[in-house]
């Protein structure tokens, strides 16, 4: 098997983790709230993520970080794990599975349009247009197909999942900046994070007996969400000759999302749902498509 076929399975194995998820964050808040669904996966992705490190012999890579990087992982740590997936498991608390998993997939436009103010560039008639058509399908998911009224079913769902985009773009943003070991900075990430959810769990007071039933659902999330897809998505875009190869695979994952939600979660896919998600990756397409060409 030749680097690039090897890069398509990893990636694949990638997306099929994710493809996962929405039907899993489900499951679990139907036993656990978001903040204990966060403590449980993010304990979960950390040993993962730390026995990933020892297996590699790559361990040794956490002395060498200085207050530098530590100051670093405190901020990305902060926004993700903690304020990413508290916002996020709020937002699937709030909303179908369908919807919330939709229109999450508008974080790759989200981070374009964020790099404007961050980063000085400049917004182009492309972006303008793949903005337009993506926000059109937010609207129409939003409002269940009734776009004339105005009338958003859940604005706080929304919300909060919009909110979500704009944080995990912010931290892929500040992503570009981190100069370490990937696997190794993430986790550092997540062992300054941890503390700051279980004080959070305790102020809230969540810090109760958690059923198996949730603790199952979230060591799932923790492993396949947040710990192997990363590992296996940095695999394939070291192999791949062309990560826009790679990146379109991505456009594969809703699709079996919303398959796998009407399958284990019995939610009826609304034509409102298939008509905004066919228009955000519309939009996605349009805006990737400008990228390869510049």
């Amino acid at each position: 098997m030749n680097t690039q076929s090897q890069a398509y399975l990893y990636g694949l194995a990638a997306v099929l983790c994710w493809s996962t998820v929405a039907t899993a964050f489900k499951l679990s808040l139907a036993y656990l709230t978001p903040a204990q669904l966060l403590l449980c996966a993010s304990t979960t992705s950390w040993l993962l993520l730390g026995g990933t490190l020892w297996w590699q012999g790559k361990l040794k890579l956490l002395a060498l970080f200085g207050q530098k990087e530590v100051s670093f992982s405190l901020i990305m740590g902060l926004i993700n794990p903690f304020l990413y997936y508290l916002v996020l498991f709020k937002a699937y608390d709030l909303l179908p599975a369908q919807e919330a998993q939709a229109l999450n997939y508008t974080w790759a436009l989200t981070m374009s349009l964020l790099a404007i103010p961050l980063l000085k560039q400049r917004l182009k008639a492309s972006e303008l247009a793949a903005s337009l058509i993506c926000y059109a399908g937010v609207l129409v998911i939003a409002t269940r197909g009734n776009v004339g009224s105005l009338d958003f079913v859940n604005g706080m769902g929304v919300g909060l999942a919009l909110l979500s985009t704009l944080l995990w773009s912010f931290y892929w943003i500040l992503n570009t900046r981190d100069q370490r070991e990937p696997v190794a900075g993430l986790f550092l990430n997540f062992s300054i994070a941890i503390p700051f959810i279980v004080l959070y769990c305790a102020f809230t007071g969540e810090l109760t007996h958690l059923p198996f039933e949730g603790i199952a659902g979230a060591v799932y999330i923790g492993v396949f969400e947040m710990g192997l897809s990363f590992i296996l998505w940095l695999k394939a875009m070291k192999l791949t000759s062309s990560t826009a190869k790679i990146s379109n695979l991505i456009f594969i994952s809703p699709f079996i999302s919303l398959v796998l939600i009407a399958l284990i979660l019995k939610e009826e896919i609304l034509a409102s749902t298939l008509t905004g998600l066919v228009l955000i990756l519309f939009g996605l397409a349009i805006h990737k498509i400008d990228k390869i060409n510049t």
